[in-house]
């Protein structure tokens, strides 16, 4: 089976098998923002599972401006017992021949409300996200000293990640987060070396890949995620998507995902197909090649321009359709996300032929009818189970965390109010915890 064959990086890392699991939120940190044993306990749990490279989720650059509470911190100078975890956690993800790569992200106008009232990106263009469903930071134009401490935070990180014992780094350049942020053209509006031509909107994105590069050598792989588009109107398109790869391609990266969508449309939940009276969306199509594999159609067009190895995440869970994205060359590597987390060892399965396919808890978990009823902010999930359906797969990720087994007996409804009511609580702690540390 192709799944299972070898591939070689750029930089000469040889990947055992064609599995990654691509990044997924843990929101697992305290709100010290440090690596603890529930990360060594998850990343134990997926390297046994079988993949060839495991992504962690965004660890962030900048304590004023993360994703979400939970998330691990790199800033600055890290002390002994910051690093220990770090080391702590790439032992248990570097267990049985496992590439681990840790994503290296700066939510930019993402910035939860909650965690901070202000919000930077590179232009004040405020975010809407679909549905109402979620509230940010406002935003405020970044200047052009704070966009180079910005790199400088990168390349500090992916520096540390390699002194620590990850084999790896990526840069989150997806579903609107900062490096994305200037890449798009309804985001990014300014008119310096930052902003304007595609060219400038890129320049972000390729000046830190550069400065990482520099200090962390040549055999030390270097990966991004990219949007394939936003799948807005006046957003970052796939025809700028494509040239962007190519850029990539001639920067001494050594793979690119490809993704899509951002909190304006949820692509990357494989929501497109939302009857959300929404005029700013643009919904995309799936693949004629292989009819799971949400942005392979993007991916195989990108493929034909590039030589650099290409992975796709979004829609994969049957052998079948992986062995044909892999053979028709459509992409290198299969991402896959939501099924390692109520499936820990399914790469394992599949690879031995013990399964064929991943279980569609998607066509199974419902809502129920009750909440049909619910008003704002719930108008969103109760048109689609799907958007539910990640804060289940979240709690999946605590229960592994936690040593426990998958428990798939967990409802939509509470985990949903789980997820938002724990969320809450931790944001709470994070925000006090720096307020009383600055």
């Amino acid at each position: 089976m192709k799944i299972s064959k070898e591939l070689q990086l750029p930089c000469g890392v040889i990947i055992k098998n064609r599995f990654l699991k691509s990044a997924m939120t843990e929101g697992i940190a305290n709100e010290d923002a440090e690596a603890n044993s529930r990360h060594v306990n998850l990343y134990d749990r997926w390297a046994k599972g079988g993949s060839g490279v495991l992504v962690t989720g965004n660890v962030q650059v900048d304590h004023r401006y993360i994703e979400r509470a939970g998330n691990v911190l790199i800033e600055g100078e890290q002390s002994n017992s910051q690093r220990n975890a770090l080391v702590e956690w790439s032992k248990a993800g570097t267990q049985n021949n496992t590439q681990l790569w840790m994503q290296i992200s700066h939510a930019g106008r993402q910035t939860p409300y909650g965690i901070n009232t202000e919000s930077v990106a590179p232009s004040a263009n405020r975010l809407q996200p679909l549905g109402g469903v979620l509230k940010f930071g406002n935003p405020r134009e970044l200047t052009k000293s704070e966009i180079l401490d910005i790199i400088d935070r990168f390349i500090n990180a992916a520096v540390i990640a390699k002194e620590t014992g990850f084999t790896g780094v990526q840069l989150h350049s997806a579903h609107g987060y900062l490096l994305s942020e200037f890449l798009s053209p309804n985001i990014n509006q300014r008119s310096d070396e930052w902003g304007g031509s595609l060219q400038n909107r890129a320049r972000l994105l390729l000046e830190t890949i550069s400065g990482i590069r520099s200090k962390v050598g040549n055999d030390f792989p270097i990966s991004v995620k990219l949007n394939s588009s936003d799948f807005q109107k006046g957003g970052f398109s796939h025809e700028e998507s494509l040239e962007v790869a190519k850029m990539l391609d001639q920067s001494n990266l050594d793979l690119l995902e490809i993704s899509g969508g951002t909190y304006e449309n949820f692509t990357a939940l494989d929501i497109g197909s939302m009857n959300l009276k929404e005029s700013r969306t643009i919904k995309p199509s799936r693949s004629t090649v292989v009819r799971e594999a949400y942005f392979l159609k993007y991916a195989s067009e990108i493929k034909e321009h590039i030589s650099l190895p290409l992975a796709v995440t979004g829609g994969f869970r049957s052998t079948d359709g992986m062995n044909k994205a892999l053979e028709t060359n459509a992409c290198d590597i299969i991402g896959l996300g939501r099924p390692l987390c109520s499936e820990p060892d399914l790469v394992n399965n599949l690879l031995s032929g013990h399964k064929s396919s991943a279980i569609l808890y998607e066509n199974i978990l419902e809502l129920g009818p009750w909440i049909l009823g619910l008003n704002s902010p719930f108008k969103m999930i109760k048109s689609n189970n799907r958007v539910a359906q990640v804060y289940w797969c979240y709690r999946q990720i605590l229960e592994i965390a936690a040593k426990k087994d998958v428990d798939p007996k967990i409802s939509l409804i509470s985990a949903l109010i789980n997820h938002f009511r724990d969320d809450a609580k931790l944001s709470k702690k994070y925000k006090k915890y720096w307020q009383d540390l600055n």
